[in-house]
């Protein structure tokens, strides 16, 4: 294929990666940017299989043939409940990519750049092989964090903020001793160092988050892994990596941003401390007794009331409760009830994570609402559905100044005539912070899965 088809195709690969981010920012036309995402994968990897760079097809093969059956492997396998875990897994690997990549381009003996251009070079490779390697051990962390295998709470180190300062500062440092040495030859020491440094900052800088933030801890790492994919894409001189690394990399900043914003957090802090880390004191003690309902108490209330409050969270993902929870709305929404979705920016384990699921499960999207759209509605509210939801509804976020989440914005679900909680212990959520929902006075408990109970719900909603 001639390079000038080759650049038409990167171009046709590039606008569709950037009408799939369009069609990504919306739930009705979600599938569609997917489509169009999909479609621009396919014709990069037809161009850059067909162009005039590749020079071993034995090789890439093999390369397509193994990435290939991990991906439909992991597609097929991984349930809904294991995507935050399988996206910051994949993150990992596009990290180690760009280190491989960087490596492989430093020690390139038929280079024949010099002067300025081969000085800009080795900076493109050094940046490239720093941004991966934080974002390989960072997202292994996350990973550890998300399905489990790692405790979700936040882990301090004294002094942790001089700890990353000295870091940074041995980066800058090794950097120009890697570009002084890179000039007579050298300079593989220098790399190797800051590589083991960026390594260690990614680990500490990811052990620091609570579990919380985790969601903007998802973000931030897709923002990294296509800064990396750009930086891969300045060593190997490819044009649509630059572009696609930088449509990645920025759009997943302005949605860190944005989650910040939601959760009322600063960027710097999270990703420098920790949830909670400046709080002033020792979060309140919950004080009161918790009121148990059972499950033909929780349909008369359901048939009694007019307007409906339905709030998912991560218990609702690990129940796979999404399908009950969709009948029980459009069988109340038969009858004349008002049933509507109050979805938290951060609930889940991942941006967006519970409007995937009611997607899966074909709930209508106009009848799910963002926090703020439904937030003022509460006091109205006759009955509100909390399905394994703890710290998006936790009012010492609002009440408790001493609590590791003061500060965050929640729906304020209490507001309303009365809650109904499907939890199946009285642990706390993610964060790690008790709840004084469960004790509320307006608040009943429904303790057991998430997606049993509804189902026995909706056979007797069915049946009355």
């Amino acid at each position: 294929m001639s390079q000038g088809l080759v650049t038409v195709s990167y171009i046709a690969a590039s606008i569709l990666f950037i009408l799939s981010l369009s069609g990504l920012s919306n739930q009705e036309t979600a599938r569609r940017g997917n489509y169009y995402g999909m479609m621009g994968m396919a014709i990069a990897i037809v161009a850059t299989v067909m162009s005039d760079a590749v020079t071993s097809y034995t090789i890439l093969i093999i390369a397509l043939l193994i990435g290939g059956l991990i991906g439909g492997r992991a597609a097929f396998k991984v349930e809904m409940t294991q995507m935050p875990e399988l996206v910051a897994i994949m993150h990992s690997l596009v990290g180690m990519a760009a280190v491989f990549v960087g490596y492989a381009t430093f020690m390139d003996s038929t280079s024949t750049l010099s002067g300025v251009e081969k000085t800009i070079h080795e900076v493109e490779i050094y940046i490239g092989i720093l941004i991966g390697s934080i974002t390989f051990s960072g997202s292994i962390i996350a990973f550890g964090k998300l399905c489990g295998k790692l405790s979700g709470r936040s882990v301090l180190l004294p002094a942790r903020h001089w700890l990353n300062l000295g870091l940074l500062l041995a980066v800058i440092w090794l950097g120009g001793a890697f570009l002084a040495e890179a000039e007579i030859g050298g300079g593989y020491w220098p790399l190797i160092m800051m590589t083991i440094i960026a390594l260690v900052f990614g680990v500490h800088m990811v052990l620091a988050i609570g579990g919380a933030d985790m969601p903007v801890v998802v973000s931030m790492l897709n923002s990294y892994s296509g800064w990396a994919a750009a930086a891969t894409g300045f060593m190997l001189s490819n044009d649509l990596l630059i572009v696609t690394g930088a449509l990645v990399g920025s759009s997943g900043a302005i949605l860190s941003y944005i989650m910040c914003r939601a959760m009322n957090r600063n960027f710097i802090s999270v990703i420098a401390g920790g949830f909670g880390s400046t709080s002033g004191g020792a979060a309140a003690e919950i004080e009161g007794d918790v009121q148990p309902i059972e499950v033909d108490e929780t349909v008369q209330m359901l048939h009694d009331a007019n307007n409906i409050i339905i709030i998912p969270g991560y218990g609702m993902a690990v129940a796979q409760a999404q399908h009950t929870v969709n009948e029980i709305a459009k069988l109340l929404g038969s009858q004349g009830k008002t049933v509507r979705f109050g979805i938290h920016p951060v609930a889940g384990r991942m941006p967006g994570h519970m409007n995937v699921l009611l997607a899966e499960a074909k709930v209508p999207y106009d009848i799910v609402y963002e926090m703020d759209e439904i937030n003022d509605d509460f006091p109205k509210v006759d009955v509100t559905i909390v399905i394994g939801a703890n710290d998006i509804v936790n009012p010492s976020a609002l009440e408790d100044p001493n609590s590791p989440i003061a500060g965050m914005p929640v729906l304020e679900c209490w507001k309303g005539h009365a809650t109904i909680v499907l939890k199946r212990s009285m642990a706390s959520g993610y964060a790690g912070v008790g709840n004084p929902l469960f004790v509320h006075e307006n608040t009943r408990m429904l303790f057991g899965d998430a997606n049993e109970s509804l189902q026995l719900v909706l056979k007797k909603l069915q049946n009355w």
